[in-house]
């Protein structure tokens, strides 16, 4: 009953938190969709401004401009009339489309911070050559995968866009020597910039609030209904000294336990444990110091056995007893000896012991195999088997003859 009162409360715990988690999560991909969006907006707009400055350029079949140290002539434009000089003596050179932008890039990376590439898989200019990331999209563009390409990095909160350029008629004056027709995909524009980061914590730490007061409130209501059952259970089942199962709740499931062995023909093991010359221990350290041993002795047992369905119980003063469900002979045998070692481990002080100078347990080994006998007679097996151990010399195994 406690168990399943437990299992309920955590239960409508876990459900509280999971809705609450699920609100917030909900929150965040909104707030980071709309975030997302909001960027690409953005750079939808620096493309689609470069894109029309361009094609006003290549209506006109470029602009002239002086020749100063910022702006020389391109060299890779091979056309006849690339520099000109007016009647005032002032040299002009032409400026295409794909040289303009990269003034306007220049411009634009100086003022606010934003980057325009123009690049392409085959570029005239090996400055244009692609970067890894703006290649991969150039080859989804190639592909017909997607007519743009976004990404935002979140580690350096650097939003990157790319869509691709199409040729024109105008654009063949430069671009029909390397096989472009009109509306072939002759390469891109990229445009990076640098983007606010999230401020996601007020978020969260208001969902953590509300998530977290109600489970608060949650669980000191539900505990306030089951700690008066918890509290009659422990008196019930739970040794008070080693906080371990006592003799009651040993004898109860024991009792099912060999019942239900006997009901499915399944093996059911017993381990009763001593330590040796426990009463010389009290004697010397005296009876605070034996409480604590039996308290490290009975949480040392309970640590080796962990599987559900096995009990480790204080069966009276400086006796356990353990009860293994399904378990073999030799399966017995395996455990009892990690408890004796795991004992002998410990190294707790026994200056008193005629065997050793720590603490040690004897164990005695006896399992119930479908063979008609009384479940009385399983436990006293189990008994002699002990016994046996500690006329043989303590700190031993000995199974049931």
């Amino acid at each position: 009953m406690r168990n399943h009162s437990k299992k309920l409360l955590s239960l409508i715990t876990f459900l509280w938190l999971a809705l609450i988690g699920g609100f917030a999560w909900w929150n965040i991909v909104q707030i980071r969709q709309f975030h997302l969006q909001e960027n690409l907006k953005a750079a939808r707009s620096f493309f689609d401004i470069i894109v029309t400055a361009r094609e006003w350029n290549a209506l006109h079949g470029g602009v002239y401009v002086p020749v100063t140290d910022e702006i020389q002539p391109n060299p890779y434009l091979d056309v006849p009339d690339r520099d000109i000089v007016t009647i005032d003596g002032v040299t002009l050179t032409k400026i295409n489309p794909a040289y303009m932008t990269r003034l306007i890039a220049e411009i634009a990376r100086q003022n606010n911070n934003v980057y325009f590439h123009i690049t392409s898989l085959d570029p005239i200019r090996p400055g244009n050559i692609a970067e890894p990331w703006e290649r991969d999209a150039l080859l989804l563009f190639e592909k017909n995968d997607q007519e743009e390409y976004y990404e935002l990095n979140t580690s350096s909160q650097v939003f990157y866009y790319m869509a691709p350029l199409i040729t024109q008629e105008s654009c063949l004056q430069c671009h029909e020597k390397q096989g472009y027709q009109v509306g072939d995909i002759r390469g891109g524009i990229s445009v990076s910039f640098s983007t606010q980061s999230l401020r996601l914590w007020p978020v969260i730490l208001s969902y953590i609030i509300i998530g977290g007061m109600g489970a608060i409130l949650i669980v000191i209501f539900g505990t306030q209904l089951i700690s008066a059952f918890d509290k009659l259970e422990q008196q019930t089942q739970i040794d008070g000294l080693t906080q371990i199962n006592n003799r009651n709740f040993l004898d109860d499931n024991y009792h099912r336990e060999f019942l239900r062995a006997r009901r499915t023909n399944s093996s059911l093991s017993v381990i009763m444990g001593d330590i040796d010359f426990f009463k010389a221990y009290n004697d010397f350290y005296g009876h605070q110091a034996g409480d604590a041993c039996l308290k490290e002795v009975a949480q040392a047992l309970k640590e080796v056995v962990k599987r559900p369905g096995d009990l480790v119980a204080r069966y009276g003063g400086e006796e356990f007893v353990i009860i293994l469900p399904d378990t073999s002979l030799e399966g017995c045998r395996t455990i009892a000896e990690l408890l004796r070692a795991k004992i002998e481990a410990l190294k707790i002080s026994h200056q008193t012991s005629n065997l050793s100078k720590y603490v040690t347990m004897s164990f005695g080994c006896s399992t119930y195999c479908g063979d008609e006998i009384s479940k009385e007679a399983l436990l006293e097996k189990a008994d002699k088997a002990l016994y046996r151990a500690k006329q043989a010399g303590r700190n031993i195994v000995i199974m049931q003859e």
